[in-house]
């Protein structure tokens, strides 16, 4: 690992987590989908009631919001935030969103969205660490 980047080291372990948690949405939601017998392709159901579409939603929420995380824990690192805070903000977006599909797959509505604002609080940090950094 690059000497710049050692401080970071904890934010590059939580975005492979991440990567992992990502990994694991996608295989779950396929197998959700083998199992309810589902055409690839065609648009998921929307109801809570079924398993396959609490998977997709699992898995599309976190895709909405990795592209955020990676973009501002990568600027957090250029600009030399703080790492104590960088790792921090990391990891709390990594256990939100580990949170959030945990209790979208157990269809525990009023937890999920503890999770999702823990994960949004998260990116909101990233970004202050960052401005804080570079002003």
């Amino acid at each position: 690992m690059h000497s710049w980047l050692e401080p970071y080291a904890s934010t590059v372990f939580a975005m492979l987590a991440t990567a992992t948690l990502l990994l694991v949405q996608v295989l779950v939601l396929d197998l959700a989908g083998i199992k309810a017998k589902h055409v690839p392709g065609t648009p998921v159901h929307a109801d809570h009631g079924s398993f396959l579409f609490r998977a997709a939603r699992a898995h599309a929420n976190t895709n909405e919001s990795v592209a955020a995380f990676i973009l501002l824990a990568v600027v957090a690192m250029f600009t030399s935030a703080s790492p104590t805070w960088v790792n921090a903000s990391a990891w709390a977006y990594v256990g939100g969103r580990l949170g959030h599909m945990l209790c979208y797959y157990a269809d525990l509505r009023v937890a999920r969205s503890v999770a999702f604002a823990l994960s949004l609080l998260a990116l909101i940090s990233l970004l202050l660490a960052a401005f804080a950094a570079v002003f």
